[in-house]
């Protein structure tokens, strides 16, 4: 999916270097829809550059002493974009957390260490209901306009709102237990 990012972000920001596009990608929280690493970043940055997907634009010489990258998207990369949106825009998957697959064997751990892991969920779901909720109250939609990516993050706030529910009940429960 990176390259959907990268691609979806030249189209917004024509002329944008490597460091920008990455820069944005972390200032929007796109690590809650795909994980990404700055290696991981500038090969599928270099893959579509490869592809002919993207391509380096005239830029004025650097007075930093280094050579700053910028690029545009290609025609054959707005091929792929259309592509991509409709690959990732049809797929629909289970929601496959690891905490999950922990659970399958809980009766056969310790209970106050299993408490110790859901406390874990607890704090991180916690977490990231304040960082969307720090979100949401920045940003609104203006009338007449659908920010998807704000209805995005209010639909992942919501399921965040279920999974603390579910955490708080489930370590509640294992409590009463012991």
């Amino acid at each position: 999916m990176i390259p959907l990012l990268i691609l979806g972000l030249l189209i917004q920001n024509p002329g944008a270097h490597g460091y920008e596009l990455l820069s944005l990608m972390e200032k929007r929280n796109y690590k809650y829809i795909v994980n990404f690493t700055k290696g991981s970043f500038y090969y599928n940055l270099q893959q579509l550059e490869e592809k002919s997907w993207i391509e380096q634009i005239q830029q004025k010489p650097s007075t930093i002493g280094r050579e700053i990258r910028n690029f545009k998207i290609t025609e054959s990369g707005m091929a792929e974009f259309e592509k991509l949106m409709v690959k990732y825009g049809t797929k629909s998957e289970y929601v496959n957390l690891q905490f999950y697959g922990a659970l399958l064997f809980a009766d056969e751990f310790d209970k106050n260490k299993l408490l110790e892991l859901i406390q874990s969920q607890i704090d991180q779901t916690k977490t990231r209901i304040a960082l969307l909720d720090e979100y949401l109250s920045n940003t609104q939609e203006l009338p007449g306009t659908i920010n998807y990516y704000r209805r995005m993050n209010e639909n992942s706030h919501s399921h965040h709102l279920v999974n603390l529910k579910w955490f708080e009940q489930l370590k509640a429960e294992i409590e009463g237990m012991i």
